[in-house]
């Protein structure tokens, strides 16, 4: 078989335009040992980097090094790659740089004529007490505008590069085609600082003589109303617009045509359109062909020119928001108001409705909601100001005619469509929205129930991965920290998430204050800076916090130990520093309250000044049993941040000190590197000393301060048995159930495997009671919600999300132990395959993408005995370990069988039947696989 080289990217990416910086780096995987290579970039003929041969096994992630890239150029790139036979093995691909500097920028900033945004200011309080707007959505709203450029072109483009962002969600047409297939461009940034720039290939649009550009400009992230409280026009009340046209001539002459004061404006059909409350279009108002050259806009009104701010302009960088799925409506049935459509599986996005005879201005609603209620009723689970997540299509009068909104997306399993005589099921879809996003894991087994777990979390990811990670796609859509925090090494074992990550993780460090505090959320807006400081309750003042405000190291490390991405350290090294050197300041200042009336001796108050256990936190946020009883939810909900938050912010101070030492120490940076480890050691030793008495007992008997204490190492060596002995107690008293929260989920099955708990572990993973996975499962979830108990045992819905990835973290428990794949050095070079195959489960198929390629796991238990097949790429050393005996295996395929030395435990079957709706996605309309895949 002839030796290829496959899958090669660059900046992760196939084939990309607008590549966003002057180094990029090149990978690919090849189906053998690879001992040496060679890359050639090409601008043209002129070669611009040629490493020639270069005795490595690396295929991932190399960086260029050669000539000064240009701005808006194109590039070929050849690897050559030669195995032990000395053969080589040669494949092309090409890349295409962005506007990379500010200097390259000649438009101006537009603004459309425009009645600016009403501020409508919300609080956390206020969402609280259920306070809403009084007047109706129509006159709080405004219309989107539309915007036209037409211009002249001498003749038809060899090459054409359409350069645009606004501040405002936009969506751009060259000459009537739309300039590419994403949707709510630009995204969500950080926009203060930074505003990403959509790169379009638009050359087959373009002619000789005249042009236009198009741009239909709405709220958006922007001016909407966004967040938990509602609040409107969070970063402006106005909204502009900036794109930049290049144009190459097949004789090497250039033209650029930027926004300015040729551009006019008018309101478009859309009477609103908001990213939360939804949108209304007004067919009969749509003007057929604004966007094409042969319209008349005499009636159009000039734009206002905005300014030249051109240096928060940075190239998008990973993948765009897109349509990622469509799903067919389950059913469709008539109800007292209107149509209730059931489409399987909650997801983001919006319907795609067929409407037939209608008559002109006829008024259709179509309404969104994840659950019913236990009658089967329709049920508002999300509440708040500007949460209605409705839209309204008035009808154009047409036999038929198809609306599908542009400017928002909801969470939704549920839409309920009135205004109409008659629905048939293939007249509505679901259109799923994410970022597009390369989906790069499977896992399977023999229980129907495991699987649907899987598949809520992917579910779950998918919809809240979309432009940034979020909370919920529905109530709030806001970057949480924490829950990115927890949820970042399940994530890579799904999906593509570097690029992605990598992006948020630039908004983060943006948003980072003076103090080096990292912000709770990520993209910050001003009003959030400004309701932190203006609220009067302890959760609404919290602006950074532990858990959340150290995800930016824990994400970091997580890309660099599932991709051996060693920039994304580079890049947060300093946010990382700052965010810790922070902690250090707070603890030698401040002291917890109690020790502030304690006269402590000088020892203990030397070992307070060590640890950062002071200040607003989460703390271990919704830890079951402290949402138990008989207090109002909200009230509840503080307990767990009061009992757990100055235990839990030592001990991530530890770890992140940790991680920074070992960041550190992968940078070269040895001297920060033994600082941060020394650090470390002296956090620990004070927590142990001020916090663990001489049993191993911590102060409070709560699982999650038990699973991150032993997790975190701020146990002593000697009590950790005891401590994992009492945490495996305080399970077992809850009847095998978890108590953990936010930042204890992640390791409770982990610590109690470590501890030779392992049996335990595993029937806290089969629990069937709440609090617990399979609890959701039984109770029809088709993603991971907010809280354990969002549905009672009778059916009854809470208003509160159905769709939070945060206790999905669970999923990589699944990858790494049930199916055994286990990363031990930076981007899989090396492996431990450890499958579980006491776990209960009679079969097992998993498979991750690797920076070498795809590794892929079945085994299948019969009895006392196993069978175990691998698929590990070349260039990855794998062990397989059953029993304690590690066997190394070989690249490629092979086969291994086994003795198993105990029985499979029963588990709990099913309450009712599960069904996987994974399966009723149609395949083609899925993001295909990675090649090879």
């Amino acid at each position: 078989m002839t030796t290829q080289c496959r899958d090669l990217r660059v900046e992760y990416l196939d084939e990309p335009i607008g590549v966003g910086t002057r180094v990029p780096r090149f990978s690919w995987t090849v189906d053998r040992t690879q001992h040496a290579y060679r890359l050639e970039v090409r601008a043209g003929e002129r070669v611009v980097w040629d490493t020639g041969r270069v005795a490595s096994s690396t295929t991932c992630l190399v960086e260029y090094d050669g000539r000064r890239l240009d701005s808006n150029a194109a590039y070929r790139w050849r690897v050559t790659s030669w195995g032990a036979d000395g053969a080589p093995a040669t494949a092309e691909s090409r890349f295409e740089t962005a506007l990379l500097d500010p200097a390259d920028w000649t438009a101006a900033w537009v603004e459309p004529v425009q009645d600016p945004t009403t501020i409508e200011r919300w609080s956390l309080l206020d969402w609280i007490l259920g306070r809403r707007p009084e007047a109706p959505v129509e006159e709080r709203l405004r219309p989107v505008r539309l915007l036209r450029q037409e211009f002249a072109l001498d003749r038809a483009p060899l090459r054409a590069r359409l350069y645009a962002t606004a501040r405002g969600a936009y969506a751009v047409t060259v000459n009537g085609h739309p300039g590419d297939d994403q949707v709510l461009a630009p995204g969500f940034d950080s926009y203060e600082h930074r505003i990403s720039v959509q790169c379009y290939d638009v050359t087959r649009f373009l002619a000789a003589g005249p042009n236009v550009i198009g741009i239909a400009l709405a709220d958006g992230w922007w001016a909407g109303r966004i967040g938990i409280s509602g609040s409107s026009a969070q970063f402006g009340d106005t909204t502009s617009a900036v794109w930049q046209l290049h144009v190459e001539y097949p004789d090497g002459t250039e033209q650029v045509v930027g926004s300015g004061p040729d551009v006019v404006s008018t309101a478009g059909p859309w009477r609103y359109a908001d990213l939360f409350i939804g949108e209304c279009l007004d067919a009969r108002a749509i003007p057929i062909g604004w966007d094409r050259p042969e319209f008349d806009a005499r009636d159009w009104q000039p734009v206002r020119e905005a300014g030249r701010d051109h240096a928060v302009l940075v190239p998008f960088t990973g993948e765009p928001i897109r349509r990622v799925a469509e799903l067919p409506a389950r059913s469709v049935t008539a109800t007292d108001d209107g149509w209730l459509v059931d489409f399987g599986q909650v997801v983001a996005g919006r319907v795609r409705l067929r409407v037939r005879g209608a008559a002109p201005g006829r008024r259709i609603l179509i309404e969104h909601t994840e659950v019913l209620d236990a009658d089967g009723g329709w049920f508002r689970n999300i509440l708040g100001a500007n949460k209605e997540q409705a839209d309204v299509y008035l009808a154009a009068g047409v036999d038929e005619e198809v609306y599908e909104p542009k400017f928002t997306f909801h969470g939704f399993r549920y839409a309920r469509v009135s205004g109409l005589d008659r629905l048939e099921p293939d007249d509505i879809v679901a259109i799923v929205l994410a970022s597009d996003l390369p989906q790069t894991g499977g896992f399977h087994t023999s229980d129907a129930r495991l699987n649907r777990l899987h598949d809520n979390v992917v579910w779950s990811q998918r919809a809240n991965f979309l432009s940034v990670p979020t909370d919920c796609p529905q109530r709030e859509r806001a970057g949480w920290t924490g829950d990115i925090q927890v949820f970042a090494p399940a994530a890579t074992n799904n999906a593509m998430v570097a690029p992605f990550l990598a992006r948020w993780l630039d908004n983060l460090r943006a948003d980072i204050l003076p103090s080096g505090e990292v912000p709770i959320t990520s993209p910050r807006s001003p009003h959030d800076r400004e309701s932190a400081a203006a609220a009067t309750d302890d959760l609404g003042r919290i602006v950074s916090a532990t858990g959340w405000s150290d995800a930016i190291a824990f994400v970091p490390w997580t890309l660099f130990e599932r991709y051996g991405d060693r920039r994304v350290l580079e890049e947060n090294y300093d946010a990382i520093v700052g965010w810790i050197e922070h902690q250090r300041r707070v603890a030698r200042t401040e002291l917890p309250g109690w020790a502030q009336e304690a006269r402590l001796p000088a020892e203990r108050r030397a070992r307070q000044a060590l640890l950062y256990n002071t200040g607003r936190h989460f703390g271990d946020w919704l830890t079951p049993s402290t949402l138990e009883g008989d207090l109002p939810r909200f009230q509840a909900m503080q307990l767990a941040p009061a009992l757990t938050s100055e235990l839990l912010a030592p001990m991530y101070q530890a770890q992140t000190l940790t991680i920074a030492a070992r960041i550190a120490a992968v940078l070269g940076r040895t001297a920060d590197a033994a600082d941060f480890a020394d650090r470390a050691v002296r956090v620990r030793e004070a927590f142990a000393a001020e916090y663990v008495d001489a049993d191993g007992a911590l102060p409070h008997d709560l699982q999650g301060l038990y699973v991150v204490a032993l997790a975190f190492d701020m146990v002593p060596a000697a009590l950790r048995a005891a401590a994992a002995d009492r945490l495996a107690t305080l399970v077992r008293n809850r009847g095998d159930r978890l108590d953990t929260g936010f930042l204890s989920v992640p390791y409770l099955l982990d610590v109690l495997w470590e501890a030779g708990h392992r049996e335990l572990a595993r029937r806290v993973l089969w629990q069937s009671e709440s609090p617990s996975w399979l609890y959701e499962v039984d109770h029809g979830a088709t993603t991971i919600w907010e809280t354990w108990d969002a549905v009672g045992p009778d059916g009854t819905p809470q208003a509160m999300s159905f769709n939070h990835y945060a206790f999905g973290c669970v999923d990589d428990w699944l990858y790494r132990r049930i199916a055994g794949i286990r990363a031990t050095s930076p981007g899989y070079r090396t492996v431990v395959i450890e499958p579980d195959l006491e776990a209960g489960v009679d079969r097992v198929d998993a498979h991750v993408q690797t920076p070498a390629g795809r590794l892929a796991v079945s085994w299948r238990r019969d009895g006392a005995e196993a069978s175990i097949d691998l698929v590990i790429p070349s260039g990855v050393d794998a062990v397989l370990r059953v029993d304690g005996v590690d066997t190394p295996v070989p690249a490629g395929e092979s086969h291994h069988d086994v003795p198993v030395a105990a029985p499979t435990p029963p588990r709990a079957p099913a309450n009712r039947p599960i069904e996987n709706r994974n399966e009723d996605v149609p395949t083609h309309s899925l993001r295909s696989p990675l090649p090879g895949r």
